[in-house]
C-alpha cells in the first residue's frame, strides 16, 4: 500500500510539474514600436523586376547549356534601371559572375552585406501556364522564372537603395551589396565576394541573404503569420551507393542483385532514420512559436524533457518540413542498373540527397549510413558535399536591424528565428562572421512556396512591393 501511495505520489508531482510549465509557458512581452511608413515609386519597382525576370539567365553545371548573352543583358540593364546606384556606388566584378557594390556609408565602421542571386533554375516551357520568361501580369500576379527565387530580393535592394540615394540619404555606415549570378550551380561567385572582403580587411556587422519567409500554417497550433529568420542552415551531402557483379543472364540470377541490393540498402536507410537533436536554432524556435501555440502542443513544447520523444516518433513517421528541423534527413532520388530488361547489371548505383542537421557532419553521416546497411560490397562515395554552417548570434544589433525591419513591414507577424533545411550562398560566410541570417523578403503562401523552382512560379505585385519596403528599412539602420 505505501509502494502505491509513493506511485501515486510521484504521478500527482508529475502531473504537476507538467502542468505547471505549460502554464508559464506563455508569449514574452514584446517592446511595442512605431513604424514609419515608407514610400516608393511602386509601379517602377514592378516594371523593373518585370525586367529583371525577362533575362534568361539559366545557369548550368554545364557551362555550354548556358546563355552568356542573357546574363550580359541582365547586368547590362542594371545602370539604366538603377541609375543612382551606378552613379554613387563603386561597382566590383568578380569570376563568377559576382557583382559587389560598395555604398559609402557617413562613418567608419563595419558594414552590412545584403545578398542575392540573380541565376535561376532551368524551366520545362511545356509545363507553364504563362511563357516563363514573360514576366506576364494578370490579376496582381507577376508570373515567371526567378520571381521568388531570388530576383525579387535582387531587384527589392537594388531598387531600395536607388530610391533612398534619390532621396538624398546616405547610410551611417558602408553597406555592400553582393550578387552572384551561379548560385543554383554552386558557382564560386560567392566565394570570391568572401575573399575579397578578406584580403581587404572587411568584417560585416552582419550578412543577410535568402532564407525563410513569412508564412501560414507551418508551425503546429499557431494561426498567425511566422516570419522566420534562419540562423544556421543544414548542410548537404550526395551520396552514392555502387555495388557490382559479374552481370549475366537474368534467367538465372543468384539470390541478390545488385538492384536487389542496393533497393535493400535503401529500404534499411529509409527504416532507420537519423538520431534527432534538438539544435540551438529549433529550441529557440520552439521556445518562441511553441508559446503562441494550442494548450495541447504548448504542452509538448514546454516540456520536451518528457514530450521530446513523442514529437520525435510523430516527426519519423509524418516526415515534412518539421522532422526536417530536427535530424539529418535521407531523400534516394536517382537510380541506375542494366541497359537491358534481361540481363544483370555488372553494375548498379543510386544516389541520395542528404541535408546535415548541425549536430552531424559529412564523415559522420557517411559512416552511419554505412553501418546501417550493413553492407561491405557496396560502396559508398560523396559526389558533393558541405558541412552544416555555425549558429549565428542573435544578440547583436544585426539581429535587431533585421527583426525592427521585418516587424515594420509584416505587422502582427511572429519573428522566429529557425533552422534552414535549404543551402544558400551564405554558407560561404561561415569563417567571415557568425552574424549571418537568412530571410528571404516574402510573404508566401503553401502553394507558391511549392512554385520555387517548379512549375508556374510567380508572385504578388504587394509582396514584390514588400520586399522593396524592407530592404529600405534595413538600410535605413546601416
Amino acid at each position: 500500500m505505501i509502494v502505491l501511495y509513493i506511485i501515486l505520489a510521484l504521478i500527482v508531482v508529475f502531473l504537476a510539474a507538467v502542468l505547471i510549465r505549460t502554464a508559464a509557458f506563455r508569449p514574452t512581452a514584446e517592446e511595442s514600436g512605431s513604424f514609419e511608413d515608407i514610400s516608393f515609386d511602386r509601379d517602377t519597382a514592378i516594371s523593373d523586376l518585370a525586367a529583371l525576370v525577362k533575362c534568361k539567365t539559366v545557369s548550368d553545371a554545364d557551362e555550354t547549356n548556358e546563355d552568356g548573352a542573357e546574363f550580359d543583358r541582365l547586368t547590362g540593364m542594371l545602370p539604366e534601371l538603377y541609375p543612382n546606384v551606378a552613379e554613387k556606388c563603386t561597382l566590383t566584378r568578380l569570376p563568377g559572375r559576382a557583382l559587389l557594390y560598395k555604398w559609402p556609408g557617413r562613418t567608419p565602421g563595419e558594414p552590412a552585406v545584403l545578398m542575392a542571386h540573380y541565376d535561376v533554375v532551368p524551366v520545362e516551357e511545356e509545363n507553364w501556364q504563362k511563357p516563363p520568361f514573360g514576366a506576364v501580369i494578370e490579376d496582381g500576379v507577376m508570373w515567371g522564372r526567378g520571381t521568388l527565387d531570388t530576383k525579387v530580393t535582387f531587384n527589392g535592394i537594388l531598387f531600395a537603395a536607388n530610391s533612398l540615394i534619390g532621396s538624398g540619404f546616405t547610410p551611417e555606415h558602408d553597406v555592400y551589396m553582393a550578387f552572384s549570378g551561379g548560385e543554383e550551380v554552386n558557382g564560386p561567385g560567392a566565394v570570391n565576394v568572401v575573399d575579397w572582403f578578406v584580403k581587404n580587411g572587411v568584417t560585416p556587422a552582419f550578412v543577410l541573404d535568402e532564407g525563410g519567409a513569412v508564412v501560414d500554417g507551418v508551425f503546429p497550433g499557431v494561426t498567425e503569420p511566422c516570419a522566420l529568420i534562419g540562423i544556421a542552415e543544414k548542410g548537404l551531402m550526395n551520396l552514392k551507393y555502387t555495388v557490382k557483379s559479374d552481370g549475366g543472364h537474368a534467367s538465372a540470377p543468384l539470390p541478390h542483385t545488385p538492384v536487389g541490393r542496393l533497393s535493400a540498402a535503401c529500404a534499411k536507410v529509409e527504416n532507420h532514420p537519423f538520431k534527432c537533436h534538438y539544435t540551438a536554432p529549433v529550441r529557440q524556435m520552439f521556445d518562441t512559436l511553441g508559446r503562441r501555440s494550442t494548450f495541447a502542443y504548448r504542452m509538448i513544447f514546454a516540456n520536451l524533457w518528457c514530450f521530446g520523444g513523442i514529437l520525435d516518433g510523430v516527426c519519423k513517421k509524418s516526415g515534412g518540413e518539421l522532422n526536417a528541423l530536427i535530424r539529418t534527413t535521407v531523400a534516394f532520388t536517382q537510380m541506375d542498373g542494366s541497359k537491358a530488361p534481361n540481363v544483370i547489371p555488372p553494375e548498379a548505383s543510386m544516389v541520395s540527397n542528404i541535408r546535415l542537421n548541425p549536430e552531424d557532419s559529412v564523415e559522420s553521416a557517411k559512416q552511419y549510413i554505412k553501418n546501417v546497411i550493413g553492407d561491405d560490397g557496396a560502396a559508398l562515395d560523396v559526389l558533393v558535399s558541405s558541412e552544416p554552417s555555425p549558429i549565428s548570434r542573435t544578440d547583436c544589433a544585426g539581429w535587431k536591424t533585421v527583426v525592427s525591419a521585418v516587424q515594420g513591414t509584416w505587422r502582427g507577424a511572429l519573428v522566429s528565428p529557425y533552422l534552414m533545411v535549404q543551402c544558400s550562398d551564405s554558407r560561404h560566410y561561415r569563417d567571415l562572421s557568425d552574424r549571418v541570417f537568412r530571410f528571404s523578403a516574402m510573404d508566401l503562401t503553401a502553394e507558391e512556396r511549392h512554385t520555387i523552382h517548379g512549375n508556374n512560379e510567380r508572385i504578388r505585385l504587394d509582396t514584390a512591393c514588400r520586399a522593396v519596403e524592407f530592404f529600405t528599412r534595413v538600410m535605413k539602420q546601416c
